[in-house]
């Protein structure tokens, strides 16, 4: 009669199999988690230099750019609420890749020892602007759009709300402030920002 073995063999062929196929997936579900992470930290960058770029075009382009300044002459010349040495004369021109923008949109800052003064430019206001080729007095309204290419004359008020910082302004101690800060803000576009040296308050004088 044969005899069949009861013994019980260990194979473990099996669990080493299964052992790797844990290790497998582990390594997958790894991977996929950095592929995910890598994926979004590229959008993430790319997002981020868009906008960056968006905002250096929109401080860059949508600027005024100022190529002389002057202390005002007042009229004629200049409209009649300019008074001579109490105004500057600025002429600009719109920053090259700039789009059109409305006049009523572009305010400014005068800054000196006797305070701040801020006005938008507009008929009636404290700026206007005109036409280089028409600055005789004759501004624009508020709503006219200044368009790229085309040089602009402006003016300033720069002593109002007993605030002078004209070209002959005295501060409390009775002495000239020289150095005047400017800014001019263009909607939601770029900032421009210079210092008028006051060399000398007759009218006419280069202060840029």
């Amino acid at each position: 009669m044969k005899r069949e073995s009861q013994d019980i063999q260990d194979d473990k062929f099996a669990a080493i199999g299964i052992g790797a196929m844990i290790v497998f997936i582990a390594l997958i579900l790894v991977a996929a988690v950095a592929a995910a992470v890598i994926i979004q930290t590229a959008e993430k960058l790319q997002q981020n230099a868009q906008t960056t770029g968006e905002d250096t075009s929109k401080n860059l382009a949508g600027k005024l750019l100022i190529n002389a300044g002057f202390v005002a002459t007042g009229a004629p010349g200049a409209p009649a609420n300019y008074d001579a040495e109490d105004a500057y004369t600025l002429y600009v021109r719109l920053a090259p890749g700039s789009k059109p923008v409305k006049i009523n949109e572009i305010s400014f800052q005068i800054m000196c020892d006797s305070g701040i003064i801020e006005g938008i430019f507009s008929i009636g206001q404290a700026g206007d602007i005109a036409l280089l080729d028409q600055g005789d007095g004759a501004v624009l309204g508020g709503t006219t759009e200044l368009q790229p290419g085309q040089p602009y004359v402006l003016w300033i008020d720069a002593d109002q709300d007993g605030i002078d910082c004209s070209a002959n302004n005295l501060n409390a101690a009775n002495v000239r402030d020289t150095t005047i800060q400017l800014y001019i803000h263009v909607g939601t576009g770029g900032t421009t920002y210079e210092v008028l040296t006051l060399g000398s308050d007759v009218a006419g004088s280069e202060v840029i």
